[in-house]
């Protein structure tokens, strides 16, 4: 276990109604809980949604903070007042944007989540050596007609990105937005806003498209060109522009994410990565004797054409060796989508390790002139949860967590579970911290663990 983070619990305050200048007209009841240290569709002003999203503002430009729309790919438009985009080294984000609020600023939705949401998370520092601020989420049902409080104040007093979890369990359709309410011309960070949609707060509850990066970002992925921090709608990623290939890639699994679409087989450069990032192509694998394997399952995101195409970014591909792509990984894949038609979600971050595989034509450390590495091994760690929402605070030392590590090899095992390690013994290799956001005291027992349950 890595750098592990603390985590807090706010008991909720009861609260009533009131009014100030944004049109907030009163306060709600909401339960938050607190996360130190945690990592990381276009819509028109009437349109509405019902999955949830995250959204890292990665996609927006806006450089005043005079009020005014910007439009993000992931979530839909936002109006900002006294609210820019900030891209300075100074501006505390994951990837190369974040929210920059200063005096009594706001970011709001111009879009209605149309069947309510269960969390709101959001990410939040003081910008550069900024002093201590204040800042409350609000909501509004009236399509932002007026607003009101939703739960209580939150204090932003530190240049690392903290995390606070708004448990809000509404059934309405409502859109959130976020109020600085104290600290004058001291400027905050947001990013990485996260809206889940789930139904039932516990076990069995119904199936949601929840973030792909619930328990933290294991690598602090962020500007550097060998920690690239990449967050696509269907899932999120760390891009090595060394190794032409992601460290890992970050996901959340449930029926809601699959369907009937069929593959789209249409492998694509990833030009969302800067202009001086070296941009895999299919054709860089031509002949090489490995697959082009994916590391978020193409079949864990077949619900809409959209998404599936979405896992055939390049960025979400490395040097498979056949029998590692086809036999054992795709086997786990299929366990895993197994585990969902029972009921469960599962939350799982993969990757590659080291250097050197040996595929159909041999073994080989890179391909394509050196552009590629070839991993040594391809891991997964799935943590398995009934179906539900606030599913940090529902992690428990009985959770199920599985981990593997397959040798990038021909002639292995198709049995997935000859292959099971420990979540500490991935982290010893990787130098990650995985699942970061789980208490220490249960985070400590599940990643020394091996899975032993059966496997059918």
């Amino acid at each position: 276990m890595l750098f592990s983070c603390s985590i807090q619990e706010q008991p909720i305050q009861d609260t009533t109604l009131e009014s100030i200048p944004l049109k907030i007209n009163g306060e709600l009841k909401t339960a938050i809980h607190y996360y130190d240290n945690q990592g990381p569709h276009e819509h028109q002003h009437s349109e509405k949604r019902v999955v949830g999203f995250t959204e890292t503002f990665e996609s927006g430009t806006k450089f005043s903070y005079a009020g005014g729309s910007v439009t993000l790919t992931a979530s839909g438009n936002w109006y900002l007042s006294d609210a820019l985009i900030g891209t300075s080294a100074s501006d505390q984000k994951f990837g190369s944007k974040s929210i920059r609020i200063q005096n009594t600023g706001y970011a709001i939705m111009s879009f209605d989540m149309d069947n309510g949401a269960q969390t709101v998370t959001i990410r939040h520092a003081k910008y550069g050596s900024d002093d201590t601020s204040t800042w409350r989420l609000i909501a509004s049902y009236d399509s932002g007609a007026s607003w009101f409080y939703a739960g209580d104040t939150i204090t932003t007093s530190s240049t690392s990105l903290n995390t606070v979890s708004f448990t809000v369990n509404e059934s309405r359709g409502v859109r959130y937005g976020v109020y600085k309410t104290s600290g004058g011309s001291n400027r905050i960070n947001i990013d990485n806003i996260e809206i889940s949609t789930g139904t039932n707060s516990g076990g069995g509850g119904t199936a949601s498209q929840d973030s792909n990066l619930t328990f933290g970002n294991p690598s602090d992925a962020g500007t550097s060109a060998t920690n690239y921090f990449l967050s696509k709608p269907d899932y999120t990623l760390s891009y090595n522009n060394d190794k032409g290939t992601a460290n890992w890639v970050s996901w959340h699994l449930s029926t809601a994410w699959t369907g009937d679409e069929p593959r789209c087989n249409c492998f694509k450069s990833d030009t969302s990565l800067p202009s001086g990032f070296f941009r895999a192509t299919t054709d860089d694998y031509t002949n090489s004797g490995f697959d082009r394997g994916h590391l978020c399952a193409s079949a864990d995101r077949d619900a809409t054409e959209d998404s599936n195409e979405s896992t055939y970014y390049m960025t979400n591909i490395a040097p498979q060796a056949p029998d590692n792509n086809q036999r054992s990984w795709a086997n786990f894949e299929n366990y895993l989508r197994d585990l969902t038609l029972e009921g469960n979600e599962i939350h799982i971050v993969a990757g590659v390790i080291g250097s050197g595989g040996t595929g159909s034509n041999g073994f080989a450390n890179t391909i394509d002139g050196g552009n590629i590495t070839v991993p040594d091994s391809f891991w997964k760690v799935a943590l398995v949860l009934p179906n539900g929402t606030d599913d940090i605070n529902r992690v428990t030392t009985s959770t199920r967590i599985i981990a593997i590590n397959v040798p990038n090899d021909q002639d292995i095992s198709s049995d997935w579970t000859q292959f099971r390690t420990s979540v500490n013994s991935i982290e010893s290799l990787t130098g990650y911290d995985l699942f970061e956001n789980i208490t220490n005291s249960v985070e400590s027992v599940l990643e020394s663990r091996v899975d032993n349950e059966p496997s059918n």
